[in-house]
């Protein structure tokens, strides 16, 4: 089918882009004695020592890529990668439509669209200084609802699937249908039993290290999407 297709090539470049992104502007941010003196010179707050933040939490992924030079990858990446997403669910709601017979927008497709459009508002306002309260917290919580939705969008599409299983048989790997339910559930756990940590103030260290590896979770959902499709011709 012409959207398995498609779903699979976007998959893995929804998981790739923004993967690739993130450690990018981390490895600038590490090494920004390479562009001293260059056009390209790193901005003072992007720049940090050697971090694995994944384990120490020592730098935040906002800090690491909304200035200059980093956001000249992180920006672009993300608003490419809202792009593929918007397509994603648009390309699953039609597939999920043909094997019920149905013309409706499922709310997998509403609130992955969501999802999205958050994620490019995100990134196109990440790095812009206004000295205004209100937009600070604006701007927290727009990423909060891009992760919402995007968890929201996961857990629905992957219902529906379980739902047609039988329907799908020659199509999927049954055994990536599971590892996405047990990931899109962890995911889901996970947000809700760190939430009290995150509305308080304190624990730095772990709410950057909860960012970067939550971050990778909710994309490995598209690495697990590619592999989920068997290829069709």
């Amino acid at each position: 089918m012409y959207e398995i297709t498609q779903i699979r090539r976007l998959s893995l470049w929804i998981f790739i882009i923004p993967f690739v992104a993130i450690n990018t502007c981390l490895l600038i941010s590490q090494n920004y004695h390479f562009l001293d003196n260059t056009f390209f010179e790193v901005d003072p707050i992007g720049k940090s020592g050697f971090t694995i933040p994944y384990l120490d939490g020592s730098l935040s992924i906002s800090r690491a890529s909304r200035t200059f030079p980093q956001y000249l990858v992180f920006k672009p990446s993300m608003i490419l990668t809202a792009l593929f997403l918007y397509y994603y669910w648009n390309n699953n709601n039609k597939l999920v439509n043909n094997f019920n017979s149905t013309k409706i927008n499922y709310k997998f497709k509403i609130f992955g669209i969501l999802s999205a459009i958050f994620l490019a508002i995100h990134s196109i306002f990440l790095g812009i200084k206004f000295d205004i309260q209100i937009y600070k917290l604006s701007r927290r919580v727009v990423l909060l609802l891009f992760i919402i939705f995007e968890i929201i969008a996961q857990g629905y599409l992957v219902y529906h699937f379980y739902k047609l299983k039988i329907k799908l048989e020659s199509y999927i790997h049954k055994k990536v249908l599971m590892l996405k339910l047990i990931l899109v559930s962890f995911l889901a756990v996970i947000g809700i039993l760190s939430l009290p940590i995150l509305v308080t103030s304190g624990n730095t260290h772990f709410k950057h290290g909860l960012e970067w590896n939550y971050f990778v979770g909710v994309i490995l959902f598209y690495l697990l999407s590619r592999l989920f499709w068997r290829r069709t011709t």
